[in-house]
């Protein structure tokens, strides 16, 4: 059985996707500063998750050019948003094919250096809470842009992630 925490990522994926739904290629690149692009949010996700999860994690590193692009602390970019999401699809199956197999008591692991001391858990809950942050930068930017049709709360998380207890 997967682990709550893993569904609620998933949960909280798909929330971003329905974020993004409709956003066109050309407003990708647009950028209301201190914002960032959005085209910059999607690969720096793809960036923190491939981060974690695959290099940390298992020594993997699927798309190298997200160290450039998009990392915390580097310089502003507005790369393509297509291009970016085709990073995030690839890093996003592969995350999600290894936390899936993840035992749940794996879970309370130390991930490997370099980087903050954390267990492999904390770094879902932290991945979780980072895709809400930009999902709200990314309904900011739509509202300024005044796209329609645009998702305005949480979807139906009863149905699709409910609660249950890790050992449930």
């Amino acid at each position: 059985m997967t682990a709550p925490v893993v569904d609620q990522l998933r949960f909280t994926r798909a929330e971003w996707q329905r974020a993004l739904r409709g956003f066109p290629e050309a407003d990708g690149y647009r950028r209301f500063e201190p914002m960032n692009s959005v085209g910059w949010i999607v690969g720096h996700l793809a960036w923190h998750e491939q981060r974690y999860f695959l290099r940390r994690a298992q020594g993997v590193t699927l798309v190298p050019i997200l160290d450039e692009l998009v990392a915390s602390g580097g310089p502003a970019t507005t790369p393509s948003l297509r291009a970016m999401r085709d990073a995030w699809r690839t890093v996003a199956a592969a995350t999600d094919a290894w936390l899936a197999a993840l035992p749940v008591e794996r879970f309370l692991d130390p991930m490997p250096p370099p980087g903050p001391r954390r267990t492999i858990g904390d770094g879902v809950l932290r991945v979780t809470y980072h895709y809400w942050f930009h999902i709200g930068e990314i309904l900011a930017v739509r509202q300024l842009l005044d796209h329609p049709r645009r998702p305005e709360y949480v979807g139906d998380i009863e149905r699709l992630a409910p609660y249950r207890p890790t050992t449930g």
